[in-house]
């Protein structure tokens, strides 16, 4: 399935809440809920070719609420620091991270490279596609960490 989306607002387009965040979309070494487990180094490649990424709501493809600033892998996994925009689904992701009802993310890959081992689908290297704020994250532990206004 094929899907269009059009270009990402820019930073003098998107509205903005005033509203940023830090935490982790990815973390490595553990095993999510769908028995993948993220390598350190499988965004390397990804982040050097690196583009706009979205932020999404949810992972619907037509909803961005605001812009990604910044990627990074560490030693723990992938950090990403990022801010709402001022449509209704970006304000309303502000109040749920502002009183601490929402605090999990998550990301849109394709796989590059991949194996098996110990029944688990170890992820060594991937195309970042996007970056979700999510009510209920595959990986539990990545978590957004921080909120200011």
């Amino acid at each position: 399935m094929k899907e269009k989306t059009g270009p990402l607002p820019s930073q003098g387009q998107l509205q903005r809440t005033g509203v940023r965040f830090a935490g982790y979309a990815a973390v490595f070494g553990h095993p999510d809920s769908g028995g993948d487990v993220i390598r350190p180094g499988a965004f390397a490649a990804s982040l050097e070719e690196l583009r706009d990424v979205p932020l999404l709501w949810q992972h619907k493809a037509g909803a961005v609420i605001g812009r990604v600033e910044h990627l990074s892998e560490d030693k723990r996994g992938l950090r990403v620091i990022a801010e709402l925009g001022g449509g209704e689904e970006a304000r309303r992701a502000a109040r749920l991270l502002e009183t601490k009802k929402l605090d999990g993310l998550s990301f849109g890959y394709r796989v590059r490279q991949a194996r098996r081992n110990d029944g688990l689908r170890e992820l060594v290297e991937l195309d970042l596609v996007e970056v979700s704020l999510v009510a209920e994250p595959m990986q539990p532990k990545a978590r957004v960490h921080a909120v200011e206004r």
